[in-house]
């Protein structure tokens, strides 16, 4: 195999990288499979699982950004702001 010249980086990082990525873009557990050439559903769910707590911490992130609404934040209004189902 050809070096290039990245000393500690391993073939497996990369296709671990691939991987993580795939499953981070919402490819399906079979597609998955057929990315990475396995028979078996266990190494694609441990990437699913990746993608997963990243989602979490991103949707947490998110969630710290919007203050939340108290009762003394009441608009004069009255339902300004209040979200109606659609449709």
């Amino acid at each position: 195999m050809q070096s290039i010249d990245a000393e500690g980086l391993h073939f497996h990082d990369l296709r671990h990288t691939g991987n993580a990525f795939a499953a981070s873009s919402g490819a399906k557990l079979r597609d998955l499979m057929a990315r990475m050439g396995h028979d078996s559903e266990r190494a694609a769910l441990i990437y699913q699982h990746e993608s997963l707590d990243a989602d979490r911490a991103i949707t947490d992130a998110i969630d710290r950004h919007v203050p939340a609404k108290r009762p003394d934040d009441e608009d004069e209004g009255g339902e300004a702001g209040v979200l109606a189902p659609v449709g």
